[in-house]
C-alpha cells in the first residue's frame, strides 16, 4: 500500500533559503570552535555511539537533515553504511567537500521516497524541529515504515512550550524559520503513535550554546 503523501510546509522554500545563508558561518563555527561536533559533548557522542552499535549490520542508515555531514561522517568512521540528506544545497556542498567518501543528497524530510522496511536506522539529529506540528507526525510515520524490524530511529529536539521565530542566526545572518519546541513526553507520544517503541531517553539541561533538549531512541519491533 502506498502511504499518503506528506504535506509540504508552506514556508519550505523560506527555510531552505535561510539555511543556505547560514551554512558558511555554521561550518566555520563547527570547524573552529567544535560547537555542533558531537565529539565535544560526551553525552551526545554516547547517544550516537549507542545508535551505531544498535544498527550496525541491519542495513543502510539515513541521516535526515545532515547539515555539513558531521554526524554522517562520524557514523561512517564506525563502519555504518550511512548517507545524508539535507534541505539546504549549500549545506550539502560543504558536506561533500568535507567528507568526500560519504554520500549526500539534497532533499527535504517531507519529500523522501523511502521504501517500506528498507533502512536499518534513521536519524533526525537536531534537524526536525522546523517541521510544523501538524506535519511532524506524518514524517515520523514515514520513517517508521521505512525501518526494518529491529531498526532504530534517533532524534534530538529542543525542549519547551510553544514556538520560537528566528530572524537572525549564526553571527547575525538574517533568517526566517520557526523552532517548534516539544516537551519530552509529547515527543515520545508522537514517536510511539508512529509505530515505534521508545528504548532510551536522555534529557539535556540548557548550556551556554543551547536550551534544554532531549534525545529519544526508538525501535521498530515489527
Amino acid at each position: 500500500m502506498t502511504p499518503h503523501p506528506i504535506d509540504r510546509p508552506d514556508d519550505l522554500d523560506t527555510v531552505r533559503d535561510s539555511y543556505d545563508r547560514v551554512a558558511d558561518n555554521y561550518v566555520d563555527m563547527v570547524l573552529n570552535t567544535g560547537i555542533g561536533d558531537i565529539r565535544q559533548d560526551p553525552w551526545l557522542k554516547a547517544s550516537i555511539d549507542a545508535f551505531a552499535d544498535t544498527v550496525r549490520g541491519l542495513g543502510p542508515v539515513l541521516d535526515v537533515g545532515c547539515g555539513p555531514g558531521t554526524v554522517t561522517a562520524y557514523l561512517a568512521e564506525r563502519g555504518i553504511d550511512v548517507s545524508g540528506v539535507d534541505l539546504s544545497p549549500r549545506m550539502i556542498e560543504h558536506a561533500r567537500r568535507l567528507h568526500p567518501r560519504c554520500r549526500f543528497a539534497v532533499a527535504s524530510a517531507t519529500e523522501l521516497d523511502l521504501a517500506e522496511a528498507s533502512l536499518g536506522g534513521v536519524l533526525g539529529w537536531w534537524s526536525l524541529f522546523n517541521l510544523p506540528r501538524e506535519i511532524l507526525p506524518q514524517v515520523l510515520a514515514h520513517f517508521a515504515r521505512a525501518l526494518k524490524p529491529g531498526g532504530h530511529f534517533v532524534t534530538a529536539f529542543h525542549v519547551g512550550d510553544g514556538d520560537l521565530l528566528r530572524t537572525e542566526a549564526y553571527f547575525g545572518v538574517p533568517v526566517r524559520w520557526t523552532t517548534h519546541r516539544w516537551q519530552p513526553e509529547q515527543l515520545v507520544a508522537l514517536i510511539e503513535d508512529a509505530g515505534l517503541r521508545t528504548v532510551a531517553e536522555l534529557r539535556l539541561p540548557a548550556d551556554a550554546t543551547r536550551g534544554p533538549g532531549v534525545v529519544v531512541t526508538a525501535r521498530r519491533d515489527a
